[in-house]
Order: structure tokens, then C-alpha cells, then sequence
């Protein structure tokens, strides 16, 4: 073979596969807040599949779960620590505002 043809040809190269994030022994549940935790963002927010890397079972499991936990409180719909944290930094003025001549 030419070297410009063997440009091509994709490289032998080992890789590790990543163990999957839910082990057969986890129970995608409601209360199992430590395995939950997991699949949220810091905004709260329900991370994909892809970036989750789990089947479209365990997705469904994860999310119905995820939903089930905001509803008893068990999780905050949102996580606005640090938008709460920013407002109550800026000083707001509440009287009418006059204009400087």
C-alpha cells in the first residue's frame, strides 16, 4: 500500500471502557438521592443521555425518578444559589427617581 492510503486507515489504538454509571446492583429509585445526584446539573437540570452514557431504559428510570423527588420536595426544582447570591448584592433603590441637573 501507498503511505497516502494508509493515511486513511483509522489507528489501532487501545482504549478503556468506561464502567456504566448504574451498577446492576443500584435500584433507580426516588429515595436514592446519592445515584440521583448524579444526573443532574448544578443548575438542576436533568443531564442527557449521551452525557449521562445510559440506555434509553435507565434514562426513563432516572427521569421519572428525578421528577418524582422534586414533587415530595425530596429535590429543588431549580438551583439558584448563586442568582440569589448576585441579587442580593446589587443595592436597589426603591424611592421615585429624580433626575440630576
Amino acid at each position: 500500500m501507498d503511505k497516502s492510503k494508509q493515511s486513511f486507515r483509522k489507528s489501532k489504538r487501545s482504549f478503556r471502557r468506561r464502567l456504566p454509571p448504574i451498577g446492576s446492583g443500584d435500584r433507580i429509585d426516588y429515595r436514592n438521592m446519592s445515584l440521583i445526584s448524579r444526573f443532574i446539573s448544578e443548575q438542576g437540570k436533568i443531564l442527557s443521555r449521551r452525557v449521562n452514557r445510559l440506555t434509553l431504559k435507565q434514562q426513563r428510570l432516572i427521569t421519572i425518578a428525578i421528577k418524582q423527588a422534586r414533587i415530595l420536595s425530596l429535590l429543588p426544582f431549580l438551583n439558584n444559589e448563586k442568582q440569589f447570591e448576585r441579587a442580593e448584592s446589587i443595592p436597589r433603590t426603591t424611592g421615585p427617581r429624580t433626575k440630576n441637573k
